[in-house]
């Protein structure tokens, strides 16, 4: 897997190179990561990218051209161009699965009021939002997809259990963890946890994490994913919370 970020801000991205699994998967060449400056595509000498918009406005927009010569400097027959936007459609676990797939992501970054909308029209295959709200650039969200896609992508992680029981991955969140000391001021590591019924621990874990997830996110449950029994606790859950 490829990842192309294309910014204004290339030197944002050094982090990665040491940054746990991501920065593993660097230097086992399971990931490839390079940054491209758009300001390096500018047609003025002092690598202005962004112009006043047409209409009128606050703010300054990024211009088209620079971010298209940016994107054609990488593409390729494989390549998926994303935008990362507040626009976009928002990222969950479904999508970073997707993607994983492909071979290679070019991520543009925008800033300033955004940029030339026949960028958006023309140029890109996808236009991704990591949640309802506004950031200065769209670097950090970028760092959140090389994230959560690189831990996916097979021989990053020891197996697959360790990202399949995650929140998200099976549409409910992570069941509560815990480790030692079993006694901490006074409280006390679950009884069934220590219990070493492996097949209680498990039914338990899965109750815990329907409680959650009704708790905290009651959009994401699918009850046909559910068995019988699970539905029955749902059930129960939901008549105690009238």
């Amino acid at each position: 897997m490829k990842f192309s970020i294309l910014t204004l801000f290339p030197e944002f991205f050094n982090c990665l190179i040491d940054y746990s699994i991501v920065g593993r998967a660097i230097k086992e060449s399971i990931i490839e990561l390079e940054t491209v400056n758009i300001r390096e595509f500018s047609e003025n000498k002092h690598g202005q990218v962004d112009d006043y918009p047409y209409g009128g406005g606050p703010g300054m927009v990024m211009q088209v051209g620079p971010i298209y010569r940016s994107i054609e400097s990488v593409r390729n027959d494989n390549s998926k161009v994303i935008y990362l936007s507040p626009k976009g459609k928002v990222l969950n676990q479904k999508k970073l699965i997707e993607l994983s797939r492909e071979n290679h992501l070019i991520l543009l970054n925008g800033h300033y009021e955004g940029i030339d909308n026949r960028v958006v029209e023309n140029y890109i295959d996808e236009e991704i939002s990591i949640g309802d709200y506004v950031l200065t650039g769209a670097e950090i969200p970028s760092m959140v997809l090389i994230d959560g896609i690189t831990r996916l992508i097979p021989g990053v992680l020891s197996s697959e259990e360790s990202y399949s029981i995650e929140s998200h991955y099976s549409g409910l969140l992570e069941y509560p963890q815990y480790t030692r000391p079993q006694r901490f001021n006074g409280l006390e590591v679950p009884e069934i946890l220590l219990s070493g019924n492996h097949e209680k621990i498990r039914q338990y874990r899965i109750f815990q994490s329907i409680k959650l997830t009704l708790e905290n996110r009651p959009d994401l449950i699918d009850k046909s994913k559910l068995t019988d029994i699970e539905k029955e606790y749902l059930k129960y859950l939901e008549s105690e919370r009238g």
